[in-house]
C-alpha cells in the first residue's frame, strides 16, 4: 500500500459556487495516492483541486502531475493471505499492540490505523457514540456484521476496521481523502457527491486524522 503523504496538511472548504461538471482529473501525489477533482488551479506555491462540493489545497510540490479521469489504474496487489503466515500468538490485550497487528495482516501503515482509531475512540475498546458506533474502530452494528465481527470484542473491532480501511482504500484507487470519508459518512455519500461529501462532520474528520497521522510520525 503505498505511504501516505509526507507534510501533507490539506485544507478542506465548501465550494462557494457551483462548479461546472468536468470531465475530471486526478492530482498525482508525491506518495503515490491519486486524488480527483473535476479541475485544478496553481497559484501561490499551492494547488487547489476543485469539485462541486469542495476545494482541497496542498502545497505545489506535493503534486507530481496530473491524469485524465479515464485513467484506469493497474489493479492493487492482492492483500497478504493470512495462511501463508505462520500461526499467530494469541491476541495482546494492548490496544496499540493489537492496532499494529492489524495494520500488519491489512498492509497498511500502523500509525495510519492508529491514527484513524485515536479520532474515532482515544482508543478506548469501551467506547460507545450517540449514534452507536462501537470500541476502539467505532464500527457501527450493521458494519460490523457485515464484517463477521463482533463490534464489543476490541481484537475483532480492530481487526474489521482495519480491514474496512484497506477495501476503501482500494475501492477508490488509494484516494486516502474519498477512503477517509467513506469511513465516517458511508461509501453512498461519497459516490453521491464524487468525492467528500459537503458534511462539516466529514471534512473535520478527515482533516482530523490527517493531522493526527503526521502528528504521529507518518510521512
Amino acid at each position: 500500500m503505498p505511504r501516505l503523504l509526507h507534510n501533507l496538511t490539506p485544507v478542506f472548504l465548501l465550494a462557494a459556487t457551483t462548479v461546472p461538471a468536468l470531465a475530471g482529473e486526478y492530482a498525482l501525489l508525491a506518495n503515490g495516492f491519486r486524488i480527483r477533482a473535476d479541475r485544478h488551479e496553481i497559484s501561490g506555491g499551492m494547488v487547489r483541486l476543485v469539485t462541486q462540493s469542495s476545494v482541497t489545497e496542498l502545497p505545489e510540490a506535493a503534486v507530481i502531475g496530473f491524469e485524465q479521469e479515464e485513467y484506469v489504474a493497474p489493479p492493487p496487489p492482492p492483500p497478504t493471505v493470512a495462511a501463508t503466515a505462520p500461526s499467530p500468538s494469541p491476541q495482546p490485550a494492548d490496544t496499540r499492540t493489537m492496532l499494529k497487528h492489524a495494520a500488519a495482516r491489512t498492509g497498511l501503515p500502523a500509525v495510519f490505523v492508529e491514527s484513524v482509531a485515536q479520532v474515532e475512540s482515544a482508543l478506548q475498546p469501551g467506547a460507545v457514540s450517540p449514534k452507536g458506533a462501537i470500541g476502539v474502530m467505532q464500527l457501527m452494528p450493521k458494519t460490523a456484521r457485515a464484517l463477521s465481527a463482533d463490534p464489543h470484542d476490541p481484537a475483532q473491532n480492530i481487526e474489521a476496521g482495519a480491514r474496512l480501511l484497506r477495501d476503501l482504500l482500494i475501492k477508490y484507487d488509494g484516494d486516502v481523502v474519498k477512503a477517509l470519508s467513506a469511513y465516517n459518512a458511508g461509501s453512498g455519500a461519497v459516490e453521491r457527491y464524487r468525492g467528500m461529501p459537503p458534511f462539516a462532520e466529514t471534512q473535520q474528520y478527515v482533516n482530523k486524522v490527517i493531522r493526527t497521522y503526521l502528528r504521529n510520525g507518518g510521512h
